[in-house]
């Protein structure tokens, strides 16, 4: 395809692992997928100011957010969210090979679509499963969507008119209803230190 449009990769000077030595770090992207309001903006955020604290550097690409901007032409139907998940891992991709640490936080909710993230990204994504059932979700709404889409005034909501599909094998299953913002993020510190992705030296 991108042959026939006469279309080629174009490589700079500086290689990834240059940007990386400078940086200290590895570039890599924590995926964090799971039902709305199960804690991923949340746990994003607390992760990138542990991060930031220890001189990484560290971007959130926040599903809320891109729907402003790069993927504001996009709903919610099926085809929708693949095409917003495809444009997610490509920026992710660009900010990977920037040597950046970046946490996502989407509900990428269908198998098929995070596979495509993993396809292009590779060994880079590490994916998360924020993992808290529906009911504590629903308890939770902080943004009343739950309660908008039982009332049907919210179509292809995740959870109650559209599915989600949990990950088979997860990186790690933080079970948010079960284990507070800081426990979990101590458990991505340490995922993050045994692959490598930051020093072990480095102590939060």
């Amino acid at each position: 395809m991108a042959n026939d449009r006469n279309l080629r990769m174009h490589h700079g000077v500086v290689a990834r692992a240059d940007r990386e030595r400078l940086l200290g770090q590895r570039g890599s992207v924590v995926w964090l997928t799971g039902l709305s309001g199960s804690g991923k903006s949340t746990l994003a955020r607390a992760l990138e100011a542990r991060l930031h604290a220890l001189g990484r550097l560290c971007s959130v690409l926040d599903g809320d957010n891109l729907r402003h901007g790069l993927c504001a032409d996009l709903g919610f139907a099926p085809e929708d969210r693949s095409e917003n998940i495809r444009r997610a891992a490509h920026v992710a991709a660009l900010l990977v090979d920037l040597g950046a640490i970046v946490v996502t936080a989407f509900v990428s909710p269908f198998r098929a679509d995070r596979q495509a993230a993993r396809d292009l990204l590779g060994a880079d994504m590490i994916e998360v499963h924020v993992d808290a059932p529906l009911a504590a979700c629903e308890q939770r709404d902080p943004k009343g969507l739950y309660k908008k889409a039982r009332a049907g005034q919210i179509a292809d909501f995740t959870g109650v008119s559209s599915p989600y599909e949990p990950p088979d094998e997860p990186e790690a299953r933080l079970r948010t209803a079960e284990r507070s913002a800081d426990e979990c993020v101590e458990q991505l510190l340490a995922l993050l230190r045994d692959r490598g992705v930051i020093a072990t030296t480095e102590i939060p």
